[in-house]
Parts: C-alpha cells; structure tokens; sequence
C-alpha cells in the first residue's frame, strides 16, 4: 500500500514553478539565463503599499486577525468592486486568501463532489484541471482555436454542459494567451449559462488591468446581473500592484458561498498574513494612476516580442488581449535537429533544448493543454526581452 494520496497521483507538480525553479538553480551555477517563465512583473511595489506595510509592522498589527480577511480590506475590496467593475457586494460576500490560487483551491475544495464537472477552457493556466482533480472533480476540457482568438465559443460551451456540470473556469484576459472577450462576445456565453441554472462561473480576473489596444475588460457579473448569485469574481493585487510575493488573493460572490470557503480557510492557513492585509488596503484604496503607466509600458513590451517572433521563421505569434504573456505556435520548427543535435519532437522539447542550448527559460504549450506553442512572459525589462528573442532567432537559424 502507497503510503501518499490516491488524489495525489492525480495531480502534477506546476510546470511553471518547475521552469522558474529550474531557472533560478541554472543562475546561482552561473549560467547566462533570460527566465520568461513566471507571470511576474519586474515593477517594484509602489512605495506608498511598502509605506503602509511598514506602519502596520511599527502599529504593532501583526496579530492572527478574522480567518477570511480584516474588515477594513473587505470594505476596500467592495469598493474596488463598485469602482471598477459596477459589482454590488456586501463584506459577507467577501473572502480573503493567501493569493488568488487559494482562493480557487477553497472554493473547488468546498464545493465539489466525485464525479462533479468543471468545464476548463483550453489553453488553461496549468493549475486548473489539477485543482479540480485534487478536490475530487473532473475537469472538462474545451479546445479552443487560434483563428477564433483562443476564445470559448457559445457552440463549444453549450456541447461541454452535462447534467454533472459544476463550474465554468471563465478566465481572461488568459494565462497563458492574452485572449480577452469583448461585452458582446461575453454577453453571449453568459446566455448560455442562463439556460443552465445548475452551472456556477469561477471567473479569474487577475490580469484585469492588463488589457490592450481597443480591447475593454468586462467580468460575467457585470455582463449579465442575472448570474450573480451563481458567480463568483476572483481578483488579487499580484499582478496589477506587483506584489506576487505578499501573497493576496480575493472574491466576491454569494455570502452562503464565501461561508463555506471560509470553513474550509479555518481548518487550513487561518489568514493571510496581517501586513500583506493592511498593504492591501492601501493598494486598493490608494492611488491607482500607476497602472495606466505600467499597462503601457506592458503593451510596449507585447509589441517589441510579437514583432520580434513573427520574424522567425516557423513561429507565429498572435497578438494578445491583455496579460503580459505571448503564445506562439513553434510547430513549423518541429521534426528538426538542433545545431547541438537535439530531435524536436515536441513543444516540450523545444523550451528543453531551447534553455538547455540558449539559456532562455519558457513554459512549453502542452502544460496548458495545447501542444506546439510555448508561453513567453513579458513581464520583464525591454533589453532582456530583445536579448531572448536574438537567442531564438539563433536557435531557429541553427535547426536542421
């Protein structure tokens, strides 16, 4: 008898902490590395969110506080929510994790039954259809195509939807395509979901102020009222503050909802860290011009790598949404050798002999459930970006 979990074996370690750990051990030997394998900005936290973690330290609030957030963060997370997103919630209706994956973990965890469903758009950020396994469910995967924007279609949405149906993990902008979803085209899906009273939306809306060109962000909720009770909006202040490492993760949804995750938080982690709270405050209440700056800046660097990729031979990169990720297809770039000898069989083996023969580190496509791409992040300098595609663009010139 195995002395780990059955529900262990269902589960894989995240490729993209792999990838980033495996980066970082690659530097500390000396190794020259471009690691564009995390979705983490290169920003500093704002200084005036360090400021108020500080003050919180020397005001001595560094107490176990409610399991499922302060008062005065839930208060700042409605406000947000009215602010930005037109949603209408009560503190009850608010939780508070140690970041938006715990978020997700305790709602799967408090909801799901064996055999449950939970419709997982591909590609998928790689912790979903794990999550769903390790809580008892199965995930539902739905291929989405390049030509459609990597975007769920109603059709597709309306096949995957069986009486076990639980969730639809509605993610965009996407990790990892940067696909978004205009009022109109999400306006349609949500029409869908109306027909099915028995299916709840998960909706991820971390990379919310990430979004490009003439694309504008909407979240279900906000679409279509009518779903409120049966979504729940999940945010964090990682990605758009840059603050990955305070570990801040938050939703909105029903308060029966919010209750049982809370449970589920008691018997787990308890709060989140007391600082990274009162920080939180801060970034929510304080000022926000700063996101304008760095969206741009992030779209500069989305341009300067689409534009960059598209020039070599065998790749072909989209534009994205939103995010800081890009997703090109490498395909025309399989079933040939490298200059070191290496067989390219898969896009696996392509970010593997790529880092092993260039030190530039990325995710390969099939750990979000679309073989023949790769993710690139481009939440990172200008320079480093140019400096990983010219290694590329070696790379592919060197293949046989």
């Amino acid at each position: 008898m195995s002395f780990l979990s059955e529900s262990l074996a269902r589960v894989r370690t995240s490729p993209t902490v792999a990838v980033t750990q495996l980066a970082a051990e690659l530097k500390r030997q000396g190794r020259d590395i471009v690691a564009l394998g995390a979705g983490e900005p290169d920003f500093d936290t704002p200084e005036h969110i360090r400021k108020a973690a500080i003050a919180a330290i020397e005001a001595g609030k560094t107490r176990y506080t409610a399991p499922d957030g302060i008062a005065e963060l839930k208060e700042a997370i409605c406000a947000k929510f009215a602010r930005d997103n037109s949603l209408s919630y009560e503190p009850s209706e608010i939780s508070v994790s140690t970041g938006g994956k715990q978020v997700l973990f305790n709602t799967l965890m408090a909801t799901l039954n064996p055999g449950d469903e939970v419709i997982v758009p591909a590609p998928y950020w790689v912790s979903y259809p794990d999550m769903v396994r390790l809580c008892g469910g199965e995930p539902v995967i739905v291929e989405t195509r390049a030509d459609q924007g990597f975007r769920l279609t109603p059709e597709a949405l309306e096949a995957a939807i069986t009486e076990r149906t639980k969730w639809l993990i509605f993610n965009a902008p996407s990790n990892p395509t940067g696909a978004g979803y205009s009022r109109e085209a999400l306006s349609e899906l949500t029409e869908v979901l109306l027909r099915h009273p028995h299916v709840w939306v998960l909706s991820d809306d971390i990379y919310e102020h990430l979004a490009y060109d003439g694309y504008t962000f909407c979240t279900p909720a906000e679409v279509e009222p009518r779903l409120r009770d049966r979504v729940l909006t999940v945010n964090g202040v990682s990605k758009a503050y840059a603050m990955t490492g305070w570990r801040i993760g938050y939703a909105g949804g029903p308060a029966h909802l919010i209750a049982a995750m809370r449970k589920i938080q008691s018997q787990s982690t308890t709060n989140p860290c007391s600082i990274s709270q009162w920080a939180a405050v801060e970034a929510l209440n304080g000022p926000q011009e700063f996101l304008e700056e760095w969206r741009v800046v992030f779209q500069r660097r989305r341009d300067l790598v689409v534009s960059r990729l598209n020039d070599i031979p065998g790749i072909e990169c989209p534009v994205p949404d939103g995010a800081f990720y890009v997703f090109p297809s490498i395909r025309g770039c399989l079933g040939r050798r490298t200059g070191e000898g290496a067989l390219l069989e898969t896009c696996e083996d392509f970010a593997t002999a790529l880092l092993q023969e260039t030190g530039v580190a990325l995710v390969f496509g099939a750990a979000f459930g679309h073989p023949g791409h790769v993710r690139i992040s481009t939440a990172t300098s200008e320079a480093q970006l140019e400096e990983a595609c010219a290694r590329i663009a070696r790379f592919r010139a060197e293949l046989s």
